[in-house]
């Protein structure tokens, strides 16, 4: 079993990436946070979590290998709970996992279904199922969602706070990350979701955008 790849990062989808390891590329599904935070890695290497299933109906002999990637294995095991919850099968729970998975677990712990029920294709009745079966079980990564109160932290709007969660997912120094946000919407007042601000960032620091 591939449990981390790493290699160059050739091209991405909203739910899947290509990365090249030597002369071989690999199809990696992502979940949607993850493709955002990746926008600005294109060209770039990177390193990923892996997981495999297999994909389709065993009677029909028709089971196709998937790999699954994600940023940490803290994560990588986060999913493997998300999934356990009836309902929530492989390419849901991808799909599903549009915000950092920090802020997700801290709605499941503070009983949040507003925000879990704004996450693609969660409705309220499963959202209220997710709390029931994992609340209690995500404390760890939920601490992650906790604000520091820095100055730059308390201007921050919703979108920027997302923003803000998944730089730091990705390794990004908090304050860092959020005098990075203000730069780049002082720049660019016109953003208003995470999906536009992460790879801007990511241009910015790369020189690539001024």
């Amino acid at each position: 079993m591939i449990v981390q790849i790493e290699g160059k990062l050739v091209h991405l989808d909203s739910d899947k990436a290509m990365v090249q390891v030597g002369q071989i590329c690999y199809e990696v599904l992502v979940p949607g946070y993850l493709a955002s935070l990746l926008a600005g890695k294109i060209g770039q290497p990177i390193v990923l979590s892996t997981m495999e299933y297999y994909e389709g109906s065993p009677g029909g002999g028709n089971l196709i290998p998937q790999m699954v990637g994600f940023v940490s294995a803290g994560e990588k095991e986060f999913f493997k709970r998300y999934t356990s919850v009836k309902g929530i099968g492989i390419r849901k729970g991808l799909k599903s996992l549009a915000m950092p998975i920090s802020t997700i677990a801290a709605a499941v712990e503070g009983g949040d279904e507003k925000t879990l029920t704004a996450l693609p294709g969660i409705g309220k009745r499963l959202a209220q199922h997710i709390i029931a079966e994992l609340k209690g079980k995500l404390v760890s990564y939920a601490a992650d969602a906790q604000l520091s109160g820095t100055k730059e932290e308390t201007m921050l709007a919703g979108f920027q706070i997302e923003a803000l969660e998944i730089l730091i997912a990705w390794g990004e120094k908090r304050n860092e990350a959020a005098e990075l946000i203000n730069m780049a919407c002082k720049k660019h007042p016109q953003i208003k979701s995470a999906e536009e601000l992460v790879p801007l960032i990511y241009r910015i620091k790369q020189g690539i955008e001024v």
